[in-house]
């Protein structure tokens, strides 16, 4: 594979601790002297309701996050429905969250963290190296007992953190088109398939592309699998530490969920953000339907 833009790719072993924190070690750390700061990231295609979510019920000193405006630039045909922020913006609003440069920080959703990795991906993407995810999202903190409160919270103080763009790669589209290594979809095997496409101007797949949908990186609790099933499941795709691999979805949010399902199994795998809402919008660029690569 050529080398994808972005920061140079160094191959190593994550320890699960990297990418994420159980409720029990979140509960310990939030009681502490230093608590992390800790975003409320709800959001699920097609459901507006993430904010009034938030408001019925979170994790005590979480903040809310918007997907749409705080994690994306608006949508066009041209970058797709969830560009990345500018970096400026970005920045604005991780003090607007209360984040310094020292800080832990810790994301969760109400969806297995499918929208929740999207911010985790976009903190280390902008520098941030400290950045978790809440292993079973708001579920696992619900089913240990823990307590949740209603209404509306902000940071203490704001926060001082100066971002950068480009400490994970990324790969554009005409990169994409001509990569080579393991590319995977991990949008659900019908969109892949292209069965159905319930956003999206065209259906079906990036030709080449193997379906690896984010579904699997979970258990039934929503909590990710362990790194021996993880590692187990991407090699039956051909990917291992140090297989050049690129990963895209609907619009750049559940593949940074694969992303860090890769990371956990030790691969570092490369973004492509416009994803399937950038490449089919440009009728010049072949799809592929059905169960087979293409």
């Amino acid at each position: 594979m050529r080398p994808l833009a972005g920061a140079p790719v160094q191959w190593h072993h994550h320890a699960m601790t990297d990418v994420t924190i159980t409720a029990d070690q979140l509960r310990t750390r939030l009681a502490g002297g230093a608590p992390p700061v800790l975003l409320d990231v709800r959001w699920q295609l097609g459901d507006d309701r993430g904010h009034e979510q938030y408001r019925d019920g979170h994790i005590p000193g979480a903040i809310y996050v918007d997907l749409n405006t705080d994690l994306a630039s608006p949508a066009g045909p041209q970058d797709g429905r969830h560009p990345l922020p500018d970096i400026a913006a970005l920045q604005e609003a991780a003090r607007r969250w209360g984040i310094d440069a020292d800080s832990t920080v810790v994301a969760y959703d109400d969806n297995g963290n499918q929208a929740a990795a999207r911010a985790w991906w976009l903190l280390r993407w902008a520098g941030l190296t400290d950045v978790v995810l809440l292993d079973g999202g708001l579920r696992s903190w619900r089913d240990a007992g823990f307590d949740i409160v209603a209404g509306e919270e902000t940071a203490s103080s704001q926060g001082t953190v100066q971002l950068a763009a480009e400490h994970l790669s990324t790969v554009d589209v005409d990169g994409v088109a001509t990569a080579e290594g393991i590319l995977l979809d991990a949008r659900a095997g019908e969109r892949y398939r292209g069965e159905n496409e319930p956003i999206d101007p065209r259906a079906g797949h990036i030709p080449g592309a193997l379906s690896a949908p984010t579904a699997d990186n979970l258990d039934s609790d929503g909590r990710f699998r362990s790194p021996e099933e993880l590692r187990a499941r991407f090699a039956a795709l051909g990917v291992e530490p140090g297989t050049p691999t690129a990963v895209y979805c609907g619009s750049g949010v559940t593949a940074a969920h694969q992303i860090a399902a890769l990371a956990i199994a030790g691969v570092d795998a490369t973004l492509y953000p416009g994803s399937w809402s950038q490449w089919s919008s440009d009728p010049d660029r072949p799809a592929a339907t059905g169960a087979e690569p293409g």
